[in-house]
């Protein structure tokens, strides 16, 4: 079983590396961030809150997102 789950406070989450943003949105403080975890999913979270939940996903679920975002298809939330 993961130690990690969604909801948990994401400060807590101890992982190699840090949690990554996207350069865009550098000093823009709307930063959605993602972090790789030892156990081999992704954790997400709020940049605004940093201790607040995160949500854990697969690589097959975070490869999933990537690939529909690269497509365009989550464009029409951005607008």
């Amino acid at each position: 079983m993961s130690q990690y789950f969604n909801g948990m406070q994401a400060d807590v989450i101890q992982a190699s590396g840090g949690w990554q943003k996207a350069r865009a949105s550098q000093g823009t403080g709307a930063c959605v961030e993602m972090r790789k975890l030892n156990d081999g999913q992704v954790a997400v979270r709020n940049s605004r809150f940093p201790d607040g939940p995160a949500l854990v996903f697969t690589a097959l679920e975070v490869e999933a997102l990537l690939s529909g975002a690269k497509g365009g298809e989550f464009d029409h939330m951005a607008i």
